[in-house]
């Protein structure tokens, strides 16, 4: 028999996971041609001791889909190891084919995100705008910073989208989130949503922010005046595959 040749594995690091690795790009070569997402883990974590312990608690992203543990996975796949989310260049901005999601280095434009979920027959519109706050729990933050899978992410914003209109009998939402640094009091992520009723506004603007924490792979870093630190990893299990949350619809 003969021995299978080694395969360079791939796979794009983000965040705390980038720290710990020191790269932004894990390069493995391995006598695979498939492995399960958890194999894939455990190859990383043993080349890269340093992060092994956050390694096991991301998820693998394929071709920009999460992976399950026992899903295949192909060195020709396009890989990430997301860590839990926290729910460029200045100036860069992408936006979802549609137009109505964003991930922008730049400040948000609160107005211009609330234009587009306007409707003639849309009786509620209705907005949530995040901002960075001076004190979590007595210590003092001097400003944010925030990393994104970009591609991945615009793709889970326009997901949410399509998630509320089907739920909400064709609710708009339109989500923006800023990368880079945000400021005290500087608005990181603003989503609109419209709808007929108010009710079925209520109720998608609180969906869309738990389902944005749930599955956007975008990443908080917050910064005090002694240290920093990668928020996500501290809140307990993760599941990104999980089912939506459940509430009422209209």
């Amino acid at each position: 028999m003969f021995a299978l040749e080694s395969r360079t594995w791939k796979i794009q690091c983000f965040a705390a996971v980038a720290d710990q690795a020191g790269t932004n790009l894990i390069e493995l070569e391995l006598p695979a041609d498939a492995l399960t997402a958890a194999e894939l883990k455990q190859a990383a974590a043993e080349r890269h001791p340093k992060a092994g312990s956050l390694i096991a608690t991301c998820f693998v992203a394929r071709n920009r889909a999460y992976a399950r543990e026992e899903d295949t996975v192909m060195p020709e796949d396009e890989l990430a190891f997301i860590p839990p989310v926290s729910g460029g260049e200045t100036g860069a901005r992408y936006t979802d084919p549609g137009g109505r999601f964003c991930i922008t280095y730049d400040h948000i434009d609160i107005e211009q995100v609330a234009g587009m979920v306007r409707h003639p027959d849309h009786g509620a519109e209705l907005l949530f705008v995040g901002t960075t706050r001076e004190h979590t729990y007595g210590q003092k933050t001097v400003m944010l910073e925030y990393e994104a899978y970009i591609p991945m992410a615009l793709q889970t914003l326009a997901q949410i989208g399509e998630e509320i209109s089907a739920k909400w009998n064709g609710a708009f939402c339109a989500i923006t989130h800023r990368l880079g640094q945000v400021a005290v009091g500087e608005a990181s992520v603003v989503i609109a949503v419209s709808s007929p009723h108010r009710a079925a506004c209520y109720e998608a603007s609180r969906y869309a922010i738990d389902r944005l924490k749930q599955i956007v792979p975008i990443w908080k870093k917050e910064i005090w005046e002694d240290g920093s630190e990668w928020k996500g990893a501290q809140t307990g299990p993760w599941d990104p595959t999980a089912a939506p949350i459940q509430g009422e619809s209209t």
